[in-house]
């Protein structure tokens, strides 16, 4: 004990102890540098113009938002679709907050899960559904679940997942109203593997687990309740956030784009998972390039942007971002041919309904 308080003295007393020192260096702390002489791109502005079909409300007041459209203005997005998870007066409100800039900002609603577990749903739900569609919003998301229900809307579902009898009514509801529905399922595989020394996205894996969570589906559970959630409403159209959280393998969300043409992907919060296999993630770009789109789900600062532009447009090869990305992994380019660029950019983003 008397050891642990000097130790933790010290530390707190140096708090660069044990960066310096591999005996004592924690996991948490590594931040490499690379020392490679390799090419280094700054890419100011995107090649294209950009629709960013992720992100969210992240603003708290009219004049941050004027500062979003400038630092869009000077990298090349020309619009965002702000997913909001709300409803009624909140999404009421946001509609007011982003309402100076309509073309430049898309606001999708949430969906009122209250009273899931009650006579009257999904009745409910469609109505409000129907409501916030007339005050403006041209699609739902992002709907959320990770292995115990849907989720991001408040309150809760819990037990409730997108592939449950209830959610089908709403899902009809969406495609007679043409609103797409952007849907997150499951987390990256490492968040369901165990958190040991073999668990190769550890440090960001940890920080985000869910293999300790009672009674959660698995990672492929989740899938197949994507696939079945995809394949029981062919008429809506569903884009599945950040690779479907399929980047360990995108043989399985190729299989699905392949199966089910009512369905796109974004890529939102998912580069640091593609840039450490760049020439399968090209390969990948390449052969679905009419259903992906691109999102960042990260902010709105202007270097995050430009580091996503970075990890699309250009061959540059190992580099970090630890300010945006807890791996430890070096980032790479992929180097996208300029016409698979202006689909993920901006021309899938215009073939989606309702927009």
């Amino acid at each position: 004990m008397k050891i642990f308080r000097i130790l933790l003295l010290v530390y707190f007393c140096n708090p660069s102890f044990g960066q310096t020192d591999p005996e004592n260096l924690l996991l948490k702390d590594y931040r490499p540098v690379s020392i490679y002489q390799t090419q280094k791109t700054k890419i100011d502005r995107a090649r294209f113009p950009v629709v960013d079909m992720h992100s969210h409300p992240y603003t708290r007041s009219a004049e941050e938002i004027d500062q979003w459209v400038g630092i869009m203005d000077e990298v090349g997005i020309k619009k965002t679709i702000v997913m909001t998870y709300a409803y009624g007066e909140k999404f009421d409100s946001l509609v007011q907050q982003f309402g100076k800039y309509p073309d430049r900002f898309e606001l999708w609603c949430g969906i009122d899960y209250r009273g899931y577990d009650q006579t009257g749903f999904p009745e409910s739900a469609i109505k409000e559904l129907k409501r916030c569609r007339q005050m403006g919003a041209a699609g739902v998301g992002e709907l959320g679940d990770k292995g115990k229900g849907l989720f991001y809307s408040k309150p809760p579902a819990w037990g409730m997942h997108p592939d449950d009898p209830r959610m089908t009514p709403v899902f009809t509801a969406c495609a007679d109203l043409n609103m797409p529905v952007n849907i997150h399922v499951a987390d990256p595989k490492w968040m369901y593997e165990r958190m040991d020394a073999a668990n190769d996205g550890l440090m960001n894996a940890y920080k985000w687990r869910l293999d300790d969570r009672p009674d959660i589906v698995d990672h492929g559970g989740m899938i197949r309740i994507l696939e079945n959630t995809v394949k029981q409403n062919p008429g809506t159209t569903f884009i599945a956030c950040h690779l479907a959280n399929c980047t360990y393998d995108l043989s399985i969300i190729g299989d699905l784009l392949d199966n089910y043409p009512n369905l796109y992907i974004d890529i939102g919060a998912r580069f640091a998972e593609l840039a450490p296999v760049p020439r399968t993630a090209r390969e990948f770009f390449i052969g679905y390039q009419d259903r992906i789109l691109y999102g960042t789900d990260m902010g709105f600062n202007q270097s995050m942007y430009q580091l996503t532009f970075r990890i699309l447009e250009t061959s540059d090869e190992h580099f970090y971002d630890h300010d945006r990305f807890g791996y430890h992994w070096a980032l790479n380019g992929l180097d996208l041919p300029d016409e698979v660029l202006e689909k993920v950019y901006y021309k899938n983003a215009e073939k989606i309904p309702g927009r």
